[in-house]
């Protein structure tokens, strides 16, 4: 049976007609799609983050999340969190605590409270034979865990009793009840690794010549040391008031940038952590008045460390500099910023990516991200009210 002539099936149609169909109908179609998606709002490129900036805040955005995403990462190796699992607690809780975005708080308090879940499971108690260093590290662990909301009590009070069995000397080198961080704590040794008694100048094993430790290396340790424990609740050799009354007797800071590296350093993180201890790590502001030799150091060397190309150094001069008020409104602030957000590696870290410890690698990632973020300070404060004599 034919088909009829005419009409509209579509097996009676040229191809030169149904071609002409087709433009008619999908022509004013595809118009107005573009009418539509021209008109809808455009992804924009962000806002520069100060005039004549060349990074805008979506990149440092970007940047921030890239580098948690790599800390995490990294915390989710079981080797890398057996090691290091109670400062990648402390890093997460830290940066959800503080940061300004509620995005990056959410981000990084989920991260650190799945951290947390494993870290509890994997130490449920403390070993009889711990030392101090095992009680110091879970006793980091055990704060930061109870911080993100896993707390347990019986494992405090197991560090608590361990705790006591030792010094202040056992713990911090040192007894600040009765003196300053000294000058006289020799280092392992360089040729044999052996730990030697204090005062001692050539190895008792191998009698090789023995440097000696900073006292601003020992004082940096102690205010950490003792800042944790009297939050946790737990005596780490001594109280923090005993350790931070020797401020005055650490200044001034004769050490630059241009001279002794080593010694450089070992002022520069005893001041950023004095800034951290009395700003409850990046809770409150402090006023440059109270701090004015610390301030000074670290708004003068900060531009050094760009130079140097030292990241993690820039990092955590920036976030101590941000809470005496500085912001992207100040240059050195500004040079700071704009050297962290063009020197981020392609996994989201910084720092020397053939590094192969990884402490060296997730560290200062942590601290870019400390100086790229913003803060959501809760007014001008000390973490511990009772030392602000010391600062006058």
């Amino acid at each position: 049976m034919e088909r009829a002539g005419g009409g509209g099936g579509w097996g009676t149609r040229t191809r030169d007609s149904y071609n002409l169909e087709v433009k008619r109908i999908i022509l004013p179609l595809c118009l107005i799609a573009l009418a539509v998606i021209l008109t809808m709002p455009q992804p924009t490129r962000g806002v520069p983050l100060w005039s004549g900036a060349r990074f805008s805040d979506l990149k440092r955005e970007g940047a921030i999340d890239r580098g948690l995403h790599f800390i995490y990462r990294t915390a989710c190796d079981p080797r890398n969190f057996d090691a290091w699992g109670h400062d990648y607690l402390w890093c997460f809780y830290s940066i959800g605590a503080t940061s300004q975005d509620a995005i990056l708080r959410r981000l990084a308090l989920s991260m650190g409270r799945e951290r947390a879940r494993i870290w509890r499971q994997e130490h449920p108690s403390l070993a009889a034979q711990a030392d101090v260093y095992d009680i110091m590290n879970l006793a980091f662990g055990g704060y930061a865990a109870e911080a993100l909301g896993f707390p347990d009590e019986n494992m405090k009070a197991q560090i608590r009793r361990a705790a006591a069995r030792f010094s202040a000397t056992d713990f911090l080198w040192f007894n600040p009840a009765i003196e300053p961080p000294p000058s006289d704590i020799p280092k392992s040794c360089a040729k044999c690794a052996s730990q030697n008694p204090r005062g001692t100048k050539s190895c008792r094993k191998c009698n090789a010549p023995l440097a000696m430790m900073s006292p601003y290396d020992i004082w940096c340790d102690a205010l950490i040391s003792t800042y944790t424990g009297d939050r946790y609740g737990v005596t780490l050799g001594a109280k923090y008031t005993e350790v931070i009354k020797w401020l005055p007797a650490m200044r001034p800071y004769r050490v630059v940038a241009s001279g002794d590296g080593d010694e450089f350093y070992s002022t520069a993180y005893a001041i950023t952590h004095v800034i951290y201890t009395l700003n409850d790590y990046s809770v409150y502001r402090l006023s440059p008045a109270w701090l004015s030799p610390e301030f000074d150091f670290l708004r003068r060397n900060l531009q050094t460390m760009v130079t140097w190309k030292d990241s993690e150094t820039v990092g955590e001069l920036l976030d101590t500099l941000k809470s005496f008020g500085l912001s992207d409104g100040d240059p050195v602030v500004r040079a700071g910023v704009d050297y962290l957000l063009a020197t981020q590696n392609p996994d989201g870290s910084w720092g020397d990516m053939r590094d192969r410890d990884i402490y060296n690698r997730y560290h200062p990632t942590w601290t870019a991200i400390d100086g790229l973020r913003d803060y959501a300070w809760r007014g001008e404060a000390l973490s511990f009210p009772e030392v602000a004599t010391i600062l006058k």
